[in-house]
């Protein structure tokens, strides 16, 4: 076999792989972005476009959160028209409400004997 036929059977096989374990390619997630952008486009109005997007540079989390939210009430054909400022902020609101945050603090001490130097502090 000449290197060009292996090549291509690699390229082939390589395809196959993917596909099957789901590996996406560029094309293809830029070719969603695009579809989510164009849902987006088409709900949301320009000021709540504007507020939807300083979001996603703050807290990309949430951003993607509210926007899945909104493609879903858009393909079940829950929205009547394009959604303002407001009514993304109500809309966030709810979002807010689901998603639960929770910190967690934890101490470690590096030196026993400065956690004795704290305890013997605090019960003075």
């Amino acid at each position: 076999m000449a290197d060009e036929e292996l090549e291509a059977i690699r390229r082939q096989r390589m395809a196959e792989l993917q596909a099957k374990h789901g590996v996406r390619t560029k094309h293809e997630l830029s070719r969603e972005k695009d579809m989510r952008n164009s849902i987006l486009a088409q709900v949301l109005d320009q000021s709540a476009r504007a507020r939807l997007s300083n979001l996603a540079l703050v807290k990309p989390e949430k951003a993607n959160a509210v926007e899945n939210y909104l493609i879903q009430m858009a393909r079940f054909g829950q929205l009547g028209g394009k959604i303002s400022e407001s009514g993304l902020i109500e809309i966030l609101e709810k979002v807010s409400q689901q998603t639960v945050k929770t910190t967690t603090v934890k101490v470690s001490f590096s030196d026993v004997s400065c956690f004795w130097l704290i305890i013997t502090n605090c019960h003075s």
